[in-house]
Protein backbone atom coordinates (compact mmCIF):
# COMPACT_ATOMS: atom_id res chain seq x y z
CA UNK A 1 0.00 0.00 0.00
CA UNK A 2 0.98 3.88 -0.82
CA UNK A 3 3.41 2.92 -3.59
CA UNK A 4 1.86 5.98 -5.32
CA UNK A 5 1.17 8.47 -2.29
CA UNK A 6 1.62 11.70 -4.11
CA UNK A 7 1.25 10.74 -7.76
CA UNK A 8 -1.54 12.26 -9.93
CA UNK A 9 -2.43 9.68 -12.47
CA UNK A 10 -3.81 9.80 -16.09
CA UNK A 11 -5.34 6.42 -16.89
CA UNK A 12 -6.68 6.37 -20.36
CA UNK A 13 -9.57 3.38 -21.75
CA UNK A 14 -10.37 2.75 -18.28
CA UNK A 15 -13.95 1.78 -18.18
CA UNK A 16 -13.07 -2.07 -18.40
CA UNK A 17 -10.36 -4.53 -18.93
CA UNK A 18 -6.46 -3.46 -18.22
CA UNK A 19 -7.69 0.55 -18.09
CA UNK A 20 -9.89 -0.72 -15.14
CA UNK A 21 -7.63 -2.81 -13.36
CA UNK A 22 -4.50 0.16 -13.32
CA UNK A 23 -7.33 2.74 -12.43
CA UNK A 24 -8.33 1.12 -9.21
CA UNK A 25 -4.80 -0.53 -8.37
CA UNK A 26 -3.16 2.98 -8.62
CA UNK A 27 -5.89 4.73 -6.30
CA UNK A 28 -5.41 1.79 -3.93
CA UNK A 29 -1.78 2.55 -4.07
CA UNK A 30 -2.14 5.94 -3.38
CA UNK A 31 -2.37 8.14 -6.38
CA UNK A 32 -4.70 10.61 -7.11
CA UNK A 33 -6.68 9.38 -10.64
CA UNK A 34 -8.22 10.85 -13.30
CA UNK A 35 -9.65 8.04 -15.79
CA UNK A 36 -10.84 8.52 -19.07
CA UNK A 37 -12.45 6.53 -21.70
CA UNK A 38 -15.36 7.18 -24.23
CA UNK A 39 -17.32 5.32 -22.36
CA UNK A 40 -18.88 7.31 -19.64
CA UNK A 41 -21.42 5.09 -18.11
CA UNK A 42 -18.99 1.83 -17.55
CA UNK A 43 -16.20 4.60 -16.82
CA UNK A 44 -18.70 6.27 -13.45
CA UNK A 45 -18.85 2.64 -11.87
CA UNK A 46 -15.23 2.27 -12.31
CA UNK A 47 -14.46 5.65 -10.77
CA UNK A 48 -17.32 4.38 -8.13
CA UNK A 49 -15.55 1.69 -7.00
CA UNK A 50 -12.68 3.45 -6.41
CA UNK A 51 -14.91 5.46 -3.97
CA UNK A 52 -16.00 2.67 -2.11
CA UNK A 53 -12.52 1.72 -1.79
CA UNK A 54 -11.52 5.69 -0.20
CA UNK A 55 -9.62 6.21 -3.24
CA UNK A 56 -9.40 9.50 -5.27
CA UNK A 57 -10.68 9.39 -8.38
CA UNK A 58 -12.61 12.01 -11.41
CA UNK A 59 -13.90 10.35 -14.41
CA UNK A 60 -13.37 12.49 -17.58
CA UNK A 61 -14.83 11.33 -21.30
CA UNK A 62 -12.05 11.60 -23.28
CA UNK A 63 -11.49 10.84 -27.28
CA UNK A 64 -7.43 10.06 -27.50
CA UNK A 65 -7.14 10.63 -30.81
CA UNK A 66 -8.54 14.28 -30.36
CA UNK A 67 -5.71 17.08 -29.08
CA UNK A 68 -8.01 19.11 -28.12
CA UNK A 69 -10.15 16.23 -26.01
CA UNK A 70 -6.48 15.97 -23.92
CA UNK A 71 -5.73 19.32 -23.34
CA UNK A 72 -9.22 19.92 -21.49
CA UNK A 73 -8.40 16.02 -19.57
CA UNK A 74 -5.37 17.52 -18.29
CA UNK A 75 -6.74 21.08 -17.63
CA UNK A 76 -8.90 19.37 -15.35
CA UNK A 77 -6.71 17.01 -14.20
CA UNK A 78 -4.47 20.23 -12.55
CA UNK A 79 -7.68 21.56 -11.65
CA UNK A 80 -8.64 18.71 -9.80
CA UNK A 81 -5.50 17.39 -8.29
CA UNK A 82 -2.59 19.62 -9.65
CA UNK A 83 0.34 18.56 -11.93
CA UNK A 84 0.26 15.17 -14.28
CA UNK A 85 2.83 12.98 -12.59
CA UNK A 86 1.81 9.05 -14.08
CA UNK A 87 0.21 8.61 -17.88
CA UNK A 88 -1.41 5.73 -18.27
CA UNK A 89 -1.76 5.39 -22.11
CA UNK A 90 -4.01 1.90 -22.41
CA UNK A 91 -6.58 3.36 -24.77
CA UNK A 92 -6.92 1.11 -27.73
CA UNK A 93 -8.91 -0.12 -30.78
CA UNK A 94 -8.39 -3.37 -33.15
CA UNK A 95 -9.42 -4.36 -36.44
CA UNK A 96 -9.10 -7.86 -38.04
CA UNK A 97 -9.75 -7.28 -41.20
CA UNK A 98 -7.42 -9.30 -43.57
CA UNK A 99 -3.97 -7.71 -44.94
CA UNK A 100 -5.60 -7.07 -48.86
CA UNK A 101 -9.00 -5.74 -47.17
CA UNK A 102 -7.43 -3.25 -44.97
CA UNK A 103 -9.23 0.85 -46.51
CA UNK A 104 -7.11 4.17 -45.75
CA UNK A 105 -10.13 4.59 -43.66
CA UNK A 106 -9.63 1.81 -41.09
CA UNK A 107 -5.70 2.60 -41.58
CA UNK A 108 -6.40 5.92 -40.29
CA UNK A 109 -8.57 5.44 -37.74
CA UNK A 110 -6.48 2.10 -36.30
CA UNK A 111 -3.58 5.01 -36.22
CA UNK A 112 -5.37 7.98 -34.78
CA UNK A 113 -6.35 5.80 -31.72
CA UNK A 114 -3.68 3.71 -31.10
CA UNK A 115 -0.60 5.42 -32.36
CA UNK A 116 -1.26 9.53 -31.99
CA UNK A 117 -3.45 8.78 -29.40
CA UNK A 118 0.00 7.97 -26.80
CA UNK A 119 1.43 10.75 -28.50
CA UNK A 120 -0.81 13.48 -28.44
CA UNK A 121 -0.81 12.21 -24.42
CA UNK A 122 2.69 12.64 -23.66
CA UNK A 123 2.43 16.56 -25.94
CA UNK A 124 -0.27 17.42 -23.66
CA UNK A 125 1.30 16.34 -20.19
CA UNK A 126 5.20 17.40 -20.72
CA UNK A 127 4.14 21.05 -19.52
CA UNK A 128 2.66 19.59 -16.54
CA UNK A 129 5.47 16.92 -15.59
CA UNK A 130 8.20 19.61 -16.50
CA UNK A 131 6.58 21.64 -13.91
CA UNK A 132 6.28 18.84 -11.31
CA UNK A 133 10.25 17.83 -12.12
CA UNK A 134 9.27 14.27 -12.85
CA UNK A 135 6.97 11.82 -14.81
CA UNK A 136 6.37 8.52 -15.85
CA UNK A 137 4.93 7.86 -18.74
CA UNK A 138 3.65 3.85 -19.86
CA UNK A 139 2.18 2.87 -23.17
CA UNK A 140 0.56 -0.16 -23.85
CA UNK A 141 1.52 -1.91 -26.49
CA UNK A 142 0.87 -5.31 -27.58
CA UNK A 143 2.86 -8.85 -28.08
CA UNK A 144 1.93 -8.36 -31.77
CA UNK A 145 4.56 -5.63 -31.95
CA UNK A 146 6.92 -7.97 -30.71
CA UNK A 147 5.92 -11.69 -32.17
CA UNK A 148 2.93 -11.13 -34.66
CA UNK A 149 0.35 -13.34 -35.00
CA UNK A 150 -1.30 -12.26 -38.37
CA UNK A 151 -4.46 -11.23 -38.74
CA UNK A 152 -4.58 -8.14 -37.36
CA UNK A 153 -2.15 -6.32 -39.88
CA UNK A 154 -3.02 -2.95 -39.10
CA UNK A 155 -3.61 -3.41 -35.13
CA UNK A 156 0.13 -4.59 -35.22
CA UNK A 157 1.38 -1.69 -37.68
CA UNK A 158 -0.33 0.64 -34.47
CA UNK A 159 1.25 -1.33 -31.95
CA UNK A 160 4.52 -1.52 -33.16
CA UNK A 161 4.70 2.41 -33.74
CA UNK A 162 3.81 2.51 -29.55
CA UNK A 163 6.72 0.25 -29.25
CA UNK A 164 8.75 2.76 -31.07
CA UNK A 165 7.75 5.91 -29.53
CA UNK A 166 8.32 4.70 -26.40
CA UNK A 167 12.25 4.84 -26.92
CA UNK A 168 12.38 7.51 -28.99
CA UNK A 169 10.23 10.02 -26.10
CA UNK A 170 12.36 7.96 -23.23
CA UNK A 171 15.33 9.72 -24.86
CA UNK A 172 13.36 13.13 -25.79
CA UNK A 173 12.25 13.59 -22.56
CA UNK A 174 14.84 12.06 -19.97
CA UNK A 175 16.46 15.58 -19.44
CA UNK A 176 13.52 16.49 -17.65
CA UNK A 177 13.61 13.31 -15.24
CA UNK A 178 10.39 11.88 -17.47
CA UNK A 179 10.99 8.18 -17.49
CA UNK A 180 8.84 6.16 -20.64
CA UNK A 181 8.32 2.68 -20.32
CA UNK A 182 5.76 0.06 -22.51
CA UNK A 183 4.00 -3.04 -21.83
CA UNK A 184 3.58 -5.40 -24.20
CA UNK A 185 0.64 -7.50 -22.84
CA UNK A 186 -0.01 -10.76 -24.57
CA UNK A 187 -3.64 -12.92 -24.44
CA UNK A 188 -5.02 -11.24 -21.91
CA UNK A 189 -8.80 -11.58 -21.13
CA UNK A 190 -10.74 -8.34 -22.07
CA UNK A 191 -13.96 -8.08 -23.51
CA UNK A 192 -11.86 -7.13 -26.85
CA UNK A 193 -9.81 -10.15 -26.85
CA UNK A 194 -13.33 -12.24 -26.13
CA UNK A 195 -14.59 -10.19 -29.35
CA UNK A 196 -11.51 -10.91 -31.27
CA UNK A 197 -11.34 -14.91 -30.50
CA UNK A 198 -14.03 -17.61 -29.94
CA UNK A 199 -13.43 -19.27 -26.95
CA UNK A 200 -11.77 -22.45 -28.92
CA UNK A 201 -9.25 -20.09 -29.61
CA UNK A 202 -8.57 -18.81 -26.34
CA UNK A 203 -8.49 -22.21 -25.66
CA UNK A 204 -5.51 -22.67 -27.90
CA UNK A 205 -3.86 -19.74 -27.23
CA UNK A 206 -4.13 -20.94 -23.24
CA UNK A 207 -2.23 -24.18 -24.77
CA UNK A 208 -0.01 -22.88 -26.20
CA UNK A 209 1.52 -20.95 -23.40
CA UNK A 210 4.44 -22.21 -21.39
CA UNK A 211 2.86 -21.07 -17.81
CA UNK A 212 -1.08 -22.69 -19.36
CA UNK A 213 -3.32 -19.87 -18.61
CA UNK A 214 -4.53 -16.85 -19.83
CA UNK A 215 -3.72 -13.24 -18.59
CA UNK A 216 -5.74 -10.89 -16.18
CA UNK A 217 -5.90 -7.26 -16.76
CA UNK A 218 -4.42 -7.40 -13.14
CA UNK A 219 -1.43 -8.76 -14.10
CA UNK A 220 -0.56 -5.86 -16.54
CA UNK A 221 -1.64 -3.34 -13.76
CA UNK A 222 0.95 -4.48 -11.21
CA UNK A 223 3.42 -4.40 -14.52
CA UNK A 224 2.08 -0.47 -14.67
CA UNK A 225 2.40 0.22 -10.97
CA UNK A 226 6.40 -0.69 -10.96
CA UNK A 227 6.66 1.87 -13.47
CA UNK A 228 4.45 4.04 -12.20
CA UNK A 229 6.07 3.87 -9.20
CA UNK A 230 10.01 5.45 -7.65
CA UNK A 231 11.06 1.75 -8.10
CA UNK A 232 11.28 2.47 -11.26
CA UNK A 233 13.50 5.10 -10.66
CA UNK A 234 16.53 4.00 -12.79
CA UNK A 235 13.82 2.94 -15.71
CA UNK A 236 13.52 3.93 -19.21
CA UNK A 237 12.83 3.06 -22.54
CA UNK A 238 12.19 -0.83 -21.91
CA UNK A 239 9.03 -2.90 -23.46
CA UNK A 240 8.19 -5.86 -21.27
CA UNK A 241 6.21 -8.36 -22.19
CA UNK A 242 3.52 -9.51 -19.65
CA UNK A 243 2.56 -12.44 -22.32
CA UNK A 244 2.95 -16.32 -20.25
CA UNK A 245 6.24 -16.16 -22.14
CA UNK A 246 4.28 -17.27 -25.49
CA UNK A 247 6.90 -14.74 -27.39
CA UNK A 248 9.47 -16.88 -26.44
CA UNK A 249 8.26 -19.77 -26.99
CA UNK A 250 7.53 -18.78 -30.83
CA UNK A 251 4.96 -21.50 -30.81
CA UNK A 252 6.96 -24.49 -31.08
CA UNK A 253 5.74 -26.55 -27.68
CA UNK A 254 7.59 -30.64 -28.81
CA UNK A 255 5.61 -33.34 -27.66
CA UNK A 256 8.02 -34.76 -24.25
CA UNK A 257 7.56 -38.68 -24.11
CA UNK A 258 6.64 -37.65 -20.52
CA UNK A 259 3.61 -35.90 -21.84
Amino acid sequence: MGRLTGKVAIVTGAASGMGAAEAELFAVEGASVVATDVNPAALEKVVARIHEQGGQALALQHDVACRDSWDRVVRQTEDTFGDVTVLMNNAGIWNDTGYEDVTHEAWLQMMNVNAWGPFAGIQAVLPSMKRAGVGSIINVASMAAVNACGRFSAYTCSKGSVDAMTRAAAIDLAPFNIRVNCINPGVIRTAMVETAFPEEALVAAQRAQPLQRIGRPVDVAYMALYFASDESWFTSGTSQLVDGAMAVMGGVAPALASD
